[in-house]
């Protein structure tokens, strides 16, 4: 009986997904199953709550969130159109659409910590002030590491020893930037639009 043998080298391709891409899908699952566990804990005070939010509790406007959720709808589609780019072999272009959503993400950061500054709940307010403040509070924290992991991505395919050209690393950091829209999207359902005014 003969076995075949398959060359080091080629194990991944047979397999289909690189490790990064890989690595990134099963922390991305992880950072789901733990958003999860805040989303059902929101939702179950507030099934068990007569009104929510709390009567003194101004919810908070929804015209910045709003201008938030197309930032980041916007840089998940600029991120895919770099992801694209470097499939082709035009680095530079997909070089520009990483700094680009970088970017979009560091303008998302300044507006939703200009949207802080004008609430008028404090953390300490209660439950639902808390569940905000912590589940958006983690969320910017999500963009801050994305922020990083883009300009990371970035700086790699500068160095023109590496082997970016497979771009397995940017697709890794696309699929966390479209993780983190994804998870802001809810956010932005969860304590904007289906909250009564």
């Amino acid at each position: 009986m003969s076995t075949l043998v398959q060359p080091v080298g080629l194990e991944r391709e047979v397999a289909g997904t690189s490790s990064p891409v890989m690595g990134m899908v099963l922390f991305v699952a992880g950072e789901a199953m733990f958003f999860a566990a805040f989303f059902a804990a929101y939702f179950s005070l507030r099934a068990a709550a007569a009104v929510w939010p709390p009567t003194d509790i101004t919810p908070p406007e929804i015209t910045i969130p709003a201008i938030l959720t197309t930032i980041l709808i916007a840089s998940s589609v600029v991120i895919q159109f770099a992801v694209r780019a470097a499939r082709r072999g035009k680095i530079t272009q997909a070089q520009v659409l990483i700094a680009i959503t970088a970017l979009m993400g560091i303008c998302f950061l300044g507006l939703q910590a200009y949207d802080y500054s004008r609430l008028t709940f404090g953390i300490k307010d209660g439950i639902y002030p808390s569940l905000f403040y912590v589940m958006t509070g983690l969320h910017m924290a999500h963009v801050v590491a994305g922020v990083v992991l883009l300009l990371l991505v970035g700086a790699q395919s500068l160095n023109k020893e590496t082997q970016w050209a497979q771009h397995e690393t940017l697709q890794a950091a696309a699929i966390y930037w479209d993780f983190v829209d994804v998870v802001w999207v809810l956010l932005f359902i969860v304590f904007y639009v289906a909250v009564p005014r």
